[in-house]
């Protein structure tokens, strides 16, 4: 796994034992919340807009980048070089979905543009095209081998090199894209709710505040990446610094936190007012009233709010 590369070296068996237990755990939770999105968008024909489609892709590389990562200390030399550069592959991929999510919020909302769709196939060459050559770069410039509970690219200078180049560049280049991204976005809609102040029409100042409110939450998304990779970014730069060094409860954040990605996105991208809604009618179609009259009062009537796929060209 992509985020516990060459960190159970210098650690005890005990600790290595844990540090697997922790991995597993969170990598599964992600898997299971991934999986749950993907399902939701192949089972309602109402989600199957561009824009969550968008959202679709980056769980399906979430629940593989999950899947791989959970597959670890396997006996066969095949599977071991398999799990680590499909684990590389698919996180990386993950990372560059978001950025498209990003880019078709940018160029909806601040462009005023509803040519998004035209994109869909260079996204999918821009996401899958440079997570095949960030993941080739690193089988070039590594000697694979196996650690404890994971298969790792070697634990060399130039190993660690070539990794933080091939996956903490493409990592920390969307954080700063989605976070630039996301403010432009919230002070155009801050602009737009200063206006809206001025027009007499209730209607007008109301979809305004709506939008802003909405993105106010969107704009902590890239918060996600944050929070899941900086502690393996600090640990995998005081690793190069001091390769002799270990620090247990860094290495437990590490694999901890980037194992929860896939369930971090899952819950800001997938689990918005749509899918909700969708999950909803199926329920209140499906569930006798006795079990329905158990569920609180607004699950029979839930309010739609204005999130992604509804700022993102609902007729799309």
């Amino acid at each position: 796994m992509a985020s516990t590369w060459a960190i159970s070296e210098g650690l005890s068996e005990k600790e290595r034992r844990i540090l697997a237990a922790f991995s597993t755990t969170a990598a599964a939770l992600s898997l299971a919340g991934s999986a749950f999105i993907a399902l939701c968008y192949i089972l309602f024909k109402e989600l199957r807009k561009f824009s969550f489609k968008l959202v679709f892709f980056l769980a399906l590389s979430d629940m593989f980048c999950s899947f791989f990562s959970i597959v670890g200390d396997p006996s066969n030399g095949l599977f071991c070089y398999a799990q680590d550069y499909s684990a590389h592959f698919f996180c990386i991929a993950s990372f560059l979905w978001t950025t498209t999510i990003a880019f078709t919020l940018h160029r909806t909302v601040v462009k005023h543009k509803t040519d998004v769709e035209d994109f869909g196939s260079i996204f999918h060459l821009y996401v899958w095209g440079t997570s095949f050559a960030m993941t080739v770069l690193l089988s070039i410039g590594s000697n694979y081998g196996q650690s404890g509970a994971w298969c790792l690219t070697g634990s060399g200078k130039k190993e660690k090199v070539v990794h933080l180049i091939t996956f903490y560049t493409p990592l920390w280049g969307a954080i700063l894209y989605n976070g630039l991204t996301y403010y432009q976005v919230n002070r155009m809609l801050s602009n737009a709710t200063r206006m809206a102040v001025g027009i007499s029409d209730s209607s007008y100042r109301l979809d305004s505040g709506a939008g802003r409110k909405a993105v106010n939450k969107w704009g902590y998304y890239p918060l996600i990446l944050i929070g899941s990779w900086t502690f393996a970014t600090i640990n995998r730069i005081f690793d190069f610094v001091y390769p002799e060094h270990k620090i247990f409860w860094l290495s437990l954040a590490d694999v901890w936190f980037a194992g929860l990605m896939g369930l971090f996105n899952s819950i800001a991208y997938g689990l918005n007012s749509s899918v909700r809604r969708a999950i909803t009618e199926r329920l209140d179609l499906y569930l006798p009233e006795k079990v329905k009259s158990l569920f609180p009062q607004t699950l029979k009537g839930q309010q739609q709010e204005h999130e992604l796929v509804s700022l993102m060209v609902e007729g799309q």
